[in-house]
């Protein structure tokens, strides 16, 4: 029998965890993977949109006259601080509001805001468009998991979410793959002739090719219903229980299992981040490789490999779940650390550029497993939490990943070590302390887990 079939006699047999007096009427698993579907296309859009900026650094300092840290201004701040800290207020409507709704707006913003870098006349106006970036891909997915929890049960939901995941390893393999293909052949040509415009630098078509198929996914969310919020559809048929904690003194009440999983997955976006930005800086350095070609290759590495670790690391979580593994997805997060970890230290510390790519390529697919983390956040919060729960996640995450990740990686580079070529060293460090102290918080936090767990279960 397959694991749904499974799950299905079980619920025969016992209550299932998100029955209540009556058993919630989920999609027909077609419609759900075609929502999966549709919500991955806009989260690989998404990092397409926000990372194409990185690829075009010498024609932007050339057309605006603005220095290096400028420019690390418009990569990382513009977009990072609006991302992370509207997440939260946009997931609270998340909670409230309808979320196929807010998606739509939101892709719409960062569609338009996209294709507005292109048009960009000054420094300023640019620093004003990439926070409009930010602004719109915050609206995406703290409801979007809210919106997959309340479209698939429990024992199908990693993966479902891992499939909708695989938007990041593929959005930055695709943003990377462009840097050496498509970039450079659109900017062979000086200038570029547009309808009703005129003749624009080049650069300035990369933001419109790019925010382009925004518009088709704001067609296809047309065709997305916005799902019945499950969990307030059982707490409905409990009116004699008491209602729900606040957000605060729920987060007070959860704060061992959250603790562990926020902490955990903020170790492990700290090298993940990093290693990103500096691996095909690493390959230059470290094997003379022009980095274009590395970032090519590592391109590669993250679109394949990561996709296939984040339906590998799923398919495992739900599995496991289905069998009655309480504390699954941890285990699995930390199954990703032993078996990721150490070929990715070792990739840094290969004598060729060769062996290196290969500890890359066994590394990735193991180290995306951990993205079942996301999932289980969503089976310990109470429906009217879960945007909120999740944007707060991606805050902290972010924060660490994205604001520390490759700042760590380069502050060991010039001040411990005082020496480019030691970059390597760099990312070694980082990964053999941060991915072990990870898997011993996420294995502290397995009881605190399962507990909580159970609540939710038991309708508490």
């Amino acid at each position: 029998m397959m694991a749904n079939d499974g799950a299905t006699t079980r619920s025969r047999q016992e209550p299932s965890p998100d029955a209540g007096a009556e058993s919630p009427q989920w999609p027909r698993p077609v419609y759900g993977w075609y929502v999966v579907g549709v919500l991955l296309l806009a989260y690989t859009l998404s990092f397409v949109d926000r990372m194409i900026l990185s690829l075009l650094v010498a024609p932007i300092r050339a057309a605006l006259d603005i220095s290096d840290t400028e420019v690390s201004l418009l990569i990382g701040l513009a977009f990072a601080l609006f991302y992370t800290l509207l997440g939260l207020p946009l997931a609270w409507i998340a909670d409230r509001w309808n979320r196929r709704n807010l998606i739509l707006v939101g892709v719409a913003l960062w569609s338009v805001m996209t294709a507005g870098c292109g048009f960009a006349g000054s420094y300023a106006t640019l620093f004003l468009a990439r926070m409009g970036v930010g602004v719109g891909e915050a609206a995406l997915s703290p409801a979007a998991y809210s919106m997959l929890s309340d479209t698939f049960p429990r024992d199908r939901l990693a993966r479902a979410l891992a499939v909708y995941s695989i938007g990041v390893p593929l959005g930055s393999g695709v943003a990377m793959i462009l840097g050496a293909f498509v970039v450079q052949a659109v900017l062979a040509a000086p200038m570029v002739d547009l309808p009703f415009v005129g003749p624009v630098e080049a650069w300035r078509t990369i933001f419109l090719w790019v925010a382009a198929p925004g518009l088709l996914v704001c067609l296809l969310l047309l065709t997305v219903r916005e799902p019945l919020r499950q969990g307030r559809r059982q707490a409905a048929a409990h009116a004699d229980e008491p209602p729900a904690p606040g957000f605060l003194a729920h987060l007070v009440r959860q704060r061992a299992a959250l603790g562990a999983l926020f902490v955990g997955m903020a170790l492990i976006g700290l090298v993940m981040y990093g290693v990103i930005a500096w691996v095909p800086t690493f390959f230059f350095r470290t094997y003379g490789m022009e980095v274009s070609r590395a970032g090519l290759w590592f391109g590669v590495i993250m679109a394949i490999g990561g996709a296939a670790g984040l339906v590998l690391g799923g398919t495992l979580a739900d599995r496991m779940f289905g069998k009655g593994v309480a504390d699954a997805h941890l285990r699995v997060m930390r199954l990703s650390i032993l078996l990721g970890g150490p070929p990715l230290l070792a990739a840094a510390l290969m004598p060729d550029a060769v062996l290196a790519f290969a500890m890359l390529a066994l590394a990735f697919p193991m180290l995306t497993m951990h993205g079942v983390g996301t999932v289980a956040l969503q089976l310990i919060t109470p429906n009217e939490y879960r945007a909120r729960v999740t944007a707060l996640y991606f805050f902290i995450v972010n924060l660490t990943g994205l604001g520390f990740g490759p700042m760590l990686m380069a502050l060991l580079t010039d001040h411990l070590f005082g020496d480019d070529a030691a970059l390597r060293y760099s990312i070694a460090l980082v990964t053999g302390v941060a991915m072990p102290l990870a898997a011993i918080i996420l294995t502290v936090g397995f009881r605190a887990f399962a507990r909580e767990l159970a609540k939710m279960s038991d309708g508490a």
